[in-house]
């Protein structure tokens, strides 16, 4: 990568450390590396030198240097498959993509695999971004994420310079994305705005997220019904009009309606019982569109994975009422937009 860019910190990247920022941005950059071009000052955040381990704030500008990364792109392609991905895996990953072009490639993520690594993941699609280079020299990089079982639209950035534009489309809320979901029960209303802030708690079950009107971080979703069946369940679109971690999935719980099959937080009332009805997680990535990094608009839908499938079947729903992904009731204005 020849000369300087400046990326600017997204909504979901606050609080990470400047190291793990790196990692995620440039995988084949080695740790080494970073610590000497952190360590001479070529790193900085908001026009400052920082630290390794320094937590990053949204919206604060990180200045990255002229790096040499092919050459350990290239090694880290020969090594083993840190995510242990078999054949079988990447070619499903190849099969999945929905666009690509010079600047961008969009996934269409299946439930159960998660975007990144971590404790007890063997395999991600982080670990697997090296076999989606094709004729680039560097490895794709996560512009945003997605949760383990949620499904749908990726987005990638082909480039260092493609990533940051789309980084700072998400940062700067020119961004829509419309989500599915089946919700048990009926929303009081069929459609309106939960404004609800959220905070991270770390219980005997791991870290969650909760309501917390007081010192949480504000939290937007509207949301409207497609269809119901009956009052036993709801097909709603959502739209996060900030991307808390987990949002949509407390914002309905929240709401008196848990997700379908999230038992995280809407426990056993987020399953249901009949035949073909799938106990896994029905919140799908449907559409997004935005600004491209080459000028112009992007615009992607992404299919329904097999589970919601058989779910729409079982209720009776109709896709087709869901034709415009992008709908808004006449009149209809959020913050934000």
């Amino acid at each position: 990568m020849s000369g300087v860019i400046n990326v600017e910190v997204s909504e979901d990247e606050a609080d990470l450390r400047l190291d793990r920022w790196f990692k995620r941005h440039f995988p084949g950059l080695p740790h080494v590396q970073l610590q000497k071009l952190v360590r001479k000052g070529h790193v900085r955040v908001d026009g400052k030198r920082a630290k390794a381990n320094t937590r990053l704030e949204s919206g604060q500008t990180i200045r990255v240097p002229p790096m040499d990364v092919e050459a350990s792109h290239e090694k880290s392609a020969k090594a083993p498959n840190p995510s242990h991905a078999s054949d079988e895996d990447i070619a499903d990953l190849h099969e999945r993509i929905l666009y690509i072009d010079d600047d961008v490639i969009v996934l269409d993520k299946p439930p159960g695999l998660a975007v990144q690594g971590g404790t007890g993941i063997k395999k991600s699609i982080d670990g697997m971004l090296g076999v989606l280079k094709f004729d680039k020299n560097e490895r794709p990089k996560l512009v945003h994420r997605l949760d383990k079982d949620t499904s749908g639209i990726l987005l990638l950035g082909r480039t260092a310079k493609a990533a940051a534009k789309l980084t700072e489309a998400f940062r700067s809320k020119t961004v829509r994305k419309i989500y599915w979901a089946i919700v048990v029960g009926c929303p009081e209303y069929s459609a309106g705005r939960i404004d609800l802030a959220l905070s991270k708690l770390q219980g005997q079950k791991g870290e969650r997220m909760v309501p917390d009107p007081e010192k949480g971080k504000r939290a937007l979703t509207f949301y409207r019904t497609i269809e119901k069946a009956s009052r036993k369940a709801t097909w709603l679109s959502l739209e996060p009009l900030t991307g808390r971690t987990h949002q949509l999935r407390v914002h309905m719980e929240a709401l008196g309606v848990p997700i379908l099959g999230d038992g995280k937080y809407g426990g056993q009332e987020s399953f249901l019982q009949g035949p073909g009805l799938s106990r896994k997680m029905h919140l799908h990535a449907r559409a997004i569109r935005i600004p491209h990094p080459g000028g112009g608009e992007l615009e992607i839908v992404a299919p329904m994975p097999e589970h919601m499938q058989a779910t729409w079947k079982f209720f009776g729903f109709d896709q087709s009422s869901g034709d415009d992904p992008f709908y808004l009731p006449e009149g209809e204005d959020y913050p934000g937009r």
